[in-house]
C-alpha cells in the first residue's frame, strides 16, 4: 500500500482520464445510479441543504435571544423554530452525514471493493432519506412543530397543534435510510475485502464505521417504533404514553433514549474515524496503540446502550437506577479518553505538517475534550440535577456534536476533496478558515456554559427576570456570527476550486492507504485491477517520508528553472 507524491509541477500535464464524474453527464445518470461515489455527491449536496436550513432556524434563535424580552418572533413561533433548528440538524444532518457522505465514498476505496454490497439499495436509501428529509420540510412549513427535537410525551401525542405526525412519519422514512446504510456498511466490511486485507491491516476509519453501523442497525428501530406509538396514539387514542389515557410517559423517555444516546455516538464515531486517518497521516505516523483506538469503538458502541437513564435522573427513576447509569457513564468515558491519549501520543515527535485537514483535526481535540470533561458532570447525578434543561446542556451537547462532528466533518471534506473532484483548493484560506470557525464556535457556545451554571433554562424565549444574562446571550450571538461565516466560505472557495484549482494527482497528501493508489477523480470501478495488500496499515516511515518531501521540492524546483518560470516566494 505505498503511495506516490505526485511533484506540482506535473499536475498539469496529467491527461484527463475517464473517471466516475465524466463517465456520464445526464440528470437521469445521477438519478439512477449505483456508484457508491455519486451517490455519496447526492448526499452531500442533500446533506448541505438541510444543514443550510437548520442554520437559518439557529441564526433566527440567536437573533431572538439578544433581548430579554425577544425581538421578533412570538413565543409560539420561537417553540417550532427551536423545533426545527433540532430536527433539521440532529435527523437530515448530524446522523446521517458522515456516514452517508464520506462512509460511502471511501469504504469500498479503502478496502480495495469496487463498489458496495448492494448499490441498489444505497441508492434506496438516498431515496428515503430525501422522501423523509421532504415530508419533515413539508411538516415545518405547513404548520410546524413545538415539540423539541425529543417530542416528549405527553405533550406530542395529545396536545400539539402542529404537524407532529407528518414530521414523525418523516423521521421513521429517514431512520430506515440509516439501517439499510449500515446493512450496506457491515456486509461490504465482512465479504468484500481486497486479498491482504485482514481485520488488524483495516484503517481505522473503517473500524469507526463497522461500530457505527451496528449501531444504526441495532438502536434505529427502537425509536422508529417509538415514534410510530406516538402518531398511533395521537391518531386513535391509544393508551401508551399519555397518563390520561393510562399511559407511561415515562415510558417514552425510557424508549425515545434508549436510541437517542446510542446516536450520540452514531454522530461522533464516524468524527473519530475521520480525525483518525487525519492524525495518522498529517503526523507521518502509524496511529499508536492501533488495536486499543479499534475495539475502543466497539467499546463505544456497545457501552452506548447501556446509558440512557442518565437522561432521566429527574424523572421517577430510582436513585439506585441513577446509581448505576451514573457509574455506566463514566465507564463510556474510558475508550473515549483511549482515542484522545493515543492520538496525541502518535502526535508526539512526529513529522507534523499542519495543513488545513490537521488544524481541523487539532481544534477536533481541543473541542471535543471540552465537551467531554463537561459530560462528567451531566453523568453524575449530584451535579445534574442542577444543571438539567439549563443552557449548560446545550453548550455541552453542542461541543460534542456541532462541535466535534462538524470540525472533523470539515477536516474530512478538505483532506478527500481532492480525491472526490480531481482539483486541489487554496490551503492558505482553508487555514484562515479553519481559524474562524475554532474562534467562532468557542465564542458561541462557551458563554452558555456560564449562563447555564448560573441558572438560564433552555428552550426559554423570554429571560426578562434575570437581565444579567442579556451580556452572554450577546456575545453568543457574535460568536454564532463569526461561526456562520466559517460554514459559509467553504462552499465558496471548494467550489471555486472546481473551475480554477490544479489538478490533484493520485496522492497530493502523500498519504498511506487504498483510496490514494487510484486516480484522482476515481474511475467508476475504483481500481484497474483488484489491489493486494501486503503492508500494515499506516506504515509510515517519517525519515524516508521527510527525504521525499525534499527530493520533490528540488525536482520541482529544477523543472520550474528549466521552464523560466517566475514564482513568489510562497513557493518557497
Amino acid at each position: 500500500m505505498s503511495s506516490t507524491v505526485i511533484p506540482s509541477g506535473e499536475l498539469g500535464q496529467q491527461a484527463e482520464e475517464s473517471n466516475y464524474l465524466n463517465v456520464k453527464h445526464t440528470i437521469a445518470s445521477w438519478l439512477l445510479t449505483g456508484d457508491h461515489k455519486r451517490i455519496a455527491l447526492l448526499y452531500l449536496v442533500s446533506t448541505s441543504f438541510f444543514f443550510f436550513l437548520g442554520s437559518i432556524a439557529a441564526g433566527l434563535i440567536r437573533y431572538e435571544l439578544t433581548s430579554p424580552a425577544g425581538v421578533v418572533l412570538e413565543s409560539e413561533t420561537y417553540n417550532k423554530v427551536f423545533s426545527s433548528h433540532g430536527i433539521l440538524m440532529v435527523f437530515t444532518f448530524l446522523v446521517v452525514a458522515i456516514p452517508a457522505i464520506f462512509g460511502n465514498f471511501l469504504v469500498p476505496l479503502m478496502i480495495g471493493a469496487r463498489d458496495l454490497a448492494f448499490p441498489r439499495l444505497n441508492l434506496a436509501s438516498w431515496y428515503m432519506y430525501m422522501t423523509g428529509g421532504t415530508l419533515i420540510l413539508a411538516g415545518m412549513i405547513f404548520g410546524g412543530v413545538d415539540t423539541g427535537w425529543t417530542f416528549y410525551t405527553p405533550y406530542s401525542s395529545m396536545y400539539s397543534n402542529g404537524q407532529v405526525t407528518m414530521v414523525i412519519i418523516g423521521i421513521f422514512i429517514a431512520g430506515f435510510s440509516t439501517i439499510t446504510t449500515g446493512i450496506n456498511f457491515v456486509v461490504t466490511i465482512h465479504k468484500m475485502r481486497a486479498p491482504g486485507m485482514t481485520w488488524f491491516r483495516l484503517p481505522l476509519f473503517i473500524w469507526a464505521m463497522y461500530a457505527t453501523s451496528l449501531m444504526m442497525i441495532l438502536a434505529t428501530p427502537v425509536v422508529a417504533i417509538t415514534l410510530l406509538l406516538v402518531v398511533y396514539e395521537r391518531t386513535f387514542k391509544l393508551p401508551v404514553f399519555s397518563p390520561e389515557l393510562g399511559g407511561d410517559p415515562v415510558l417514552f423517555q425510557h424508549l425515545f433514549w434508549f436510541y437517542s444516546h446510542p446516536a450520540v455516538y452514531i454522530m461522533i464515531l464516524p468524527a473519530f474515524a475521520i480525525v483518525s486517518e487525519l492524525i495518522a497521516n498529517f503526523s507521518r505516523k502509524r496511529i499508536f496503540g492501533y488495536h486499543f483506538v479499534a475495539f475502543s469503538s466497539l467499546a463505544i458502541a456497545g457501552l452506548g446502550f447501556l446509558v440512557w437513564g442518565h437522561h432521566m435522573f429527574v424523572s421517577s427513576q430510582s436513585m439506585y437506577e441513577s446509581i448505576v447509569f451514573s457509574l455506566i457513564s463514566y465507564l463510556v468515558a474510558v475508550p473515549s479518553a483511549i482515542k484522545i491519549f493515543n492520538w496525541m501520543a502518535t502526535m508526539y515527535k512526529g513529522n507534523i505538517r499542519l495543513q488545513s485537514p490537521m488544524i481541523y483535526a487539532i481544534a477536533f481535540l481541543m473541542i471535543f475534550t471540552v465537551g467531554g470533561l463537561t459530560g462528567l458532570f451531566l453523568g453524575a447525578a449530584g451535579t445534574d440535577i442542577h444543571l438539567t434543561a439549563t443552557y449548560f446542556v446545550v453548550a455541552h451537547f453542542h461541543y460534542v456534536m456541532v462541535g466535534g462532528t462538524m470540525l472533523a466533518f470539515l477536516g474530512g471534506l478538505h483532506y478527500w476533496w481532492p480525491k472526490i473532484t480531481g482539483r486541489m483548493f487554496s490551503d492558505g484560506i482553508a487555514k484562515v478558515n479553519a481559524v474562524i470557525v475554532f474562534v467562532g464556535f468557542n465564542l458561541t457556545f462557551f458563554p452558555q456554559f456560564i449562563v447555564g451554571w448560573l441558572g438560564m433554562p433552555r428552550r426559554y424565549h423570554y429571560y426578562y427576570f434575570a437581565p444579567e444574562f442579556q451580556a452572554y446571550h450577546i456575545m453568543s450571538t457574535l460568536g454564532a456570527t463569526v461561526l456562520g461565516l466559517g460554514f459559509i466560505l467553504p462552499a465558496f472557495y471548494l467550489t471555486m476550486s472546481l473551475f480554477t484549482g490544479p489538478k490533484a494527482g493520485p496522492n497530493p497528501w502523500g498519504a498511506h492507504g487504498l483510496e490514494w493508489e487510484t486516480s484522482s477523480p476515481p474511475p467508476t470501478s475504483n481500481f484497474t485491477e483488484t489491489p493486494i495488500v501486503m503492508d500494515e496499515v499506516y506504515d509510515f516511515d517519517p525519515v524516508s517520508d521527510h527525504a521525499k518531501d525534499l527530493k520533490d521540492i528540488e525536482e520541482r524546483n529544477r523543472r520550474r528553472s528549466e521552464e523560466g518560470y517566475c514564482g513568489s516566494e510562497d513557493d518557497n
